[in-house]
């Protein structure tokens, strides 16, 4: 595994130079009023049938199914692990937007939690913040535009710039890149069961986007983009659509 992970790795990188040079050079135009530039939609509705039908026959069931069978208490464990496996990669990401004071609280979250082997969160009960930062993020601290909106096999609702965020944070995580190949599955396992425990708990919201609106990729699309300009933006009014403005209007 570990002689995968150089040229995977450079690989990546070849990626990362490309699709971020496309997110600097997006013209004014397709960027214009904040609408959400989508120029490979048709790809994205396909990829979004596709992701549908993985939801319906195997990740909502299964979602469901956890979420019934272990008491509430594991399925809380299991989402503290891999929230405290993600915390290093947090660390790497505040230093490198610069926030000393974030990469300082994601510090001591891990250290304290790690007393529980991450099973738990003592930090909460010490009043430390909760941390939750990306590559994605810090492409944008840097200045980089989120690009065009894509949907990801398996994994949903993007842009050019999170999907970027999403390869490098794989790779530069200190515990992906460990010697110790266990430890890489170990996170992608955990990453998976606090997935299936939002879809579990969330079932009924998830359904009405998925299954129960009229144009689902649609829906999908500008909570994706309201979200996530949320948390970048906060409460900067610019940064929002109105979801029943028409994005490409002029």
């Amino acid at each position: 595994m570990r002689s995968l992970q150089r040229p995977v790795f450079a690989a990546a990188l070849l990626v990362l130079i490309s699709l971020v040079s496309a997110c600097a050079t997006q013209t004014a135009e397709q960027r214009a009023n904040g609408g959400i530039f989508d120029p490979y939609e048709r790809t994205n509705r396909t990829i979004h049938g596709f992701n549908k039908v993985i939801d319906r026959a195997i990740f909502r069931p299964a979602s469901n199914g956890y979420v019934t069978i272990f008491p509430p208490s594991v399925v809380t464990s299991f989402s503290h692990f891999s929230q405290y496996l993600s915390l290093p990669g947090d660390i790497v990401n505040a230093v490198l937007q610069g926030d000393m004071r974030t990469a300082g609280h994601a510090t001591m979250r891990f250290l304290i939690n790690t007393t529980v082997i991450g099973l738990g969160d003592p930090a909460t009960d010490f009043e430390i913040p909760p941390v939750d930062t990306d590559f994605g993020e810090t492409l944008h601290v840097w200045g980089f535009k989120p690009g065009a909106y894509i949907e990801l096999p398996l994994l949903g609702p993007s842009n050019t710039r999170d999907a970027v965020g999403t390869v490098v944070d794989f790779f530069t995580n200190p515990l992906s890149m460990a010697s110790n190949p266990p430890i890489e599955n170990l996170g992608l396992y955990a990453e998976v069961l606090e997935r299936m425990d939002s879809r579990g708990n969330f079932s009924d919201t998830v359904d009405s986007i998925l299954y129960d609106s009229a144009d689902s990729y649609a829906q999908a699309r500008i909570i994706y983009m309201q979200n996530r300009r949320f948390e970048l933006e906060g409460d900067n009014p610019d940064a929002y659509l109105d979801p029943y403005d028409d994005p490409y209007a002029e």
